[in-house]
């Protein structure tokens, strides 16, 4: 049996976590598999009894896990690393995968200091020049790593991430008590996402304020911990301390249960997700599979994976997102017709074509 070792330490993360959360559980009955990570978190999992566990804790980034990370992968036919930062030292594997989801550090270096420059450049020009096989998630990535690194285009493979889509079911107990568990208001506008500046929270929280001065009665939530997204971006703690208004109106939830974010998406009014930049974005596939309304902006690779299923905003104009909620909270053809057309786009990013998609990568490469 293929012999697969995983680097899994980001598994709790959005976004990486979310892939290797996914992939796992596709391969663990059919390859023998090994997962580095924090052993206290992996075994939490239902298939962590079925796969083999090195217990490997160092961060991310981290000087420590290029020592560390070289040195406890088994001899095995692959090694997969979910992120741009492999290891340099040799490793114990006939074929070495890595997953490039973006090229962000690259694309937005003028947010970074000159050691994360240097840092990320290096490592990210090391790992398409280094590795047997690139993963990418979009067209749209896959074009921004050939741009930034120079490699051929067949050197990459474009794989869309696959979701195992459920319906949620809300009765109104099991809302009320999330709803007092997050302190959710009755209607409102949510975002998902961490607070990097190109998430673009900022304008977001503009066109909110745009919205509560035209008297349009509805709350916002953004999800996340609530001193990581007052602290970490100047520009979003300017504004909450400068308007009350805001300050009064939004909720930041702090962290969402994973089993109840998919019905705090279906709660939602409209989902909201004005980014400069995703190499894939997630949660407006995630909005979809609940049944809400989306906004996106134009930029990335939002196009390409929403597709028609979405009301399309200028990032850059808080004045057009506000134009853009208002338009879905009034027009309920709109709404319908959206709520539909996310249905059908859902389609594209099945379970099964994504489980299909990893096997042939396996087979090629063991």
């Amino acid at each position: 049996m293929v012999k697969i070792t995983i680097d899994a330490r980001m598994i709790n993360h959005s976004g990486i976590g979310t892939y290797i959360r996914s992939l796992v559980p596709n391969l663990v009955n059919k390859y023998n598999l090994i997962l580095l990570g924090d052993r206290e978190i992996l075994t939490k999992f239902n298939w962590s009894e079925t796969v083999r566990i090195i217990d490997c804790r160092s961060s991310i980034y981290s000087v420590r896990e290029q020592l560390e990370i070289p040195l406890k992968i088994p001899s095995c036919d692959i090694f997969i690393c979910p992120h741009y930062n492999v290891p340099l030292l040799p490793v114990r594997a006939e074929k070495k995968i890595v997953l490039i989801h973006d090229v962000y550090h690259l694309a937005f270096s003028n947010q970074l200091s000159l050691p994360q420059k240097i840092y990320s450049r290096f490592l990210i020009n090391y790992a398409v020049n280094h590795f047997d096989q690139i993963i990418t998630i979009s067209r749209f990535s896959e074009s921004e790593i050939v741009r930034y690194t120079g490699i051929k285009r067949e050197k990459l493979t474009v794989l869309y991430p696959g979701f195992d889509f459920k319906s949620v079911e809300l009765n109104k107990d099991k809302e009320d008590a999330i709803r007092k568990k997050y302190g959710l208001p009755e209607r409102f506008i949510l975002f998902v996402g961490n607070i990097k500046p190109h998430k673009n929270l900022k304008n977001l929280l503009l066109a909110y304020k745009i919205l509560l001065d035209k008297n349009i009665k509805i709350g916002m939530v953004a999800t996340g911990k609530k001193e990581g997204f007052i602290v970490s971006d100047e520009g979003i703690k300017t504004i909450m301390n400068e308007n009350k208004i805001l300050a009064d109106n939004v909720v930041f939830t702090g962290y969402i249960d994973g089993d109840q974010l998919p019905a705090i998406y279906k709660m939602a009014d409209v989902f909201v997700f004005p980014s400069f930049y995703e190499g894939f974005g997630i949660p407006p596939i995630e909005a979809m599979a609940a049944g809400t309304p989306v906004i996106v902006s134009r930029e990335a690779s939002l196009p390409e994976v929403c597709g028609d299923a979405a009301l399309y905003c200028d990032a850059s104009a808080p004045e057009d997102i506000a134009d853009k909620i208002e338009m879905i909270l009034t027009d309920e053809n709109l709404r319908n017709d959206l709520i539909k057309k996310g249905t059908l786009n859902l389609t594209r990013f099945t379970k099964e074509n994504f489980d299909q998609g990893w096997i042939n990568i396996i087979n090629k490469n063991k």
